[in-house]
């Protein structure tokens, strides 16, 4: 069977267009995704707590992750500041977001795509100083909610300046949940020949109903490494109209039944989501919250 790598993001990407939920909750909600078998988790964001202040305590969160070993955590940084402050926190895996339309980038980090492109250099010289790993995400890689489609040229762009730095890991998303299948493999198939051997994983939203159907497009492409959020929860704060991750619950349920191998465990999945309901305090998205697995109900 082909193994399917799911990162769980519903810590950072989950929350960060939520009100703030004290620190005692989201370690609630870590312990319960712990307990799926999940080997990576995005824990939270090195960020500005003005524009995110759901990511105002990384600093707190991070101390407490060494109760939780076995796990790969990792950061989102959009800055070298963020990345020196990530690295302090004892972070050993950081995320860098580079948006591929200049509208959605300069209201999410104040520079444009490729003022923010130039500096995965930076990046990846700082976390290399400190032994840490770096992941280039592309934001808004197939549409933005103001500039419309993006050309794939400015995606491709990106990976190449990815690769040419030395980033160890490459991601694309879809930030506003607008991507279909077709558009995923084609994508994927335009990023194979310039990436080489940089490990290529994908990120979806399920806004508009086709994120679990471009996932599966990607794993069906090559793509062996998925992010999702327990329950569906999540969302950009800086996009109008983003909502929702793809559910791990769902994907694990896809996949599994589809005859991928995965980490997680779907009982477990299902009681991860039924925490995170009820730490944000409203209903989640998620399929399998409403209706369950097929054949444990």
């Amino acid at each position: 069977m082909t193994y399917v790598a799911i990162r769980e993001v519903a810590l950072r990407d989950g929350l960060q267009i939520e009100a703030p939920i004290p620190l005692s909750a989201k370690l609630d909600l870590l312990s319960a995704v712990a307990a799926t078998g999940v080997r990576e988790v995005e824990a939270t964001a090195f960020v500005s707590p003005t524009k995110v202040p759901s990511m105002a305590d990384a600093a707190e969160l991070a101390a407490e992750l060494h109760n939780f070993p076995g796990i790969e955590f990792s950061a989102l940084v959009a800055s070298p500041n963020g990345a020196n402050r990530a690295i302090a926190a004892g972070l050993r895996s950081i995320e860098y977001v580079v948006a591929a339309d200049d509208t959605f980038s300069q209201k999410n980090v104040g520079r444009t795509s490729a003022e923010a492109t130039a500096q995965i250099g930076e990046i990846v010289a700082i976390a290399r100083d400190s032994g840490v790993t770096v992941e280039v995400i592309v934001a808004t890689a197939w549409d933005s909610p103001f500039e419309g489609p993006t050309p794939p040229q400015r995606v491709l762009a990106i990976a190449a300046a990815a690769r040419d730095r030395g980033a160890d890991r490459f991601c694309i998303a879809d930030t506003i949940g607008t991507a279909t299948p077709g558009r995923v493999s084609s994508l994927i198939a335009q990023l194979r020949p310039v990436l080489g051997e940089l490990p290529l994983g994908a990120h979806f939203h399920n806004t508009r109903g086709s994120g679990l159907a471009s996932a599966y497009a990607a794993v069906c492409a090559g793509v062996t490494r998925l992010d999702a959020s327990a329950g569906g929860l999540g969302g950009c704060p800086f996009a109008p109209g983003a909502t929702g991750n793809i559910a791990t619950e769902d994907l694990v349920y896809l996949l599994t039944d589809s005859g991928f191998e995965v980490d997680v465990d779907l009982p477990a999945a299902i009681a991860a989501a039924r925490v995170a309901q009820e730490a944000v305090g409203h209903d989640l998205p998620s399929a399998l919250l409403r209706a369950g697995d097929r054949i444990r109900g």
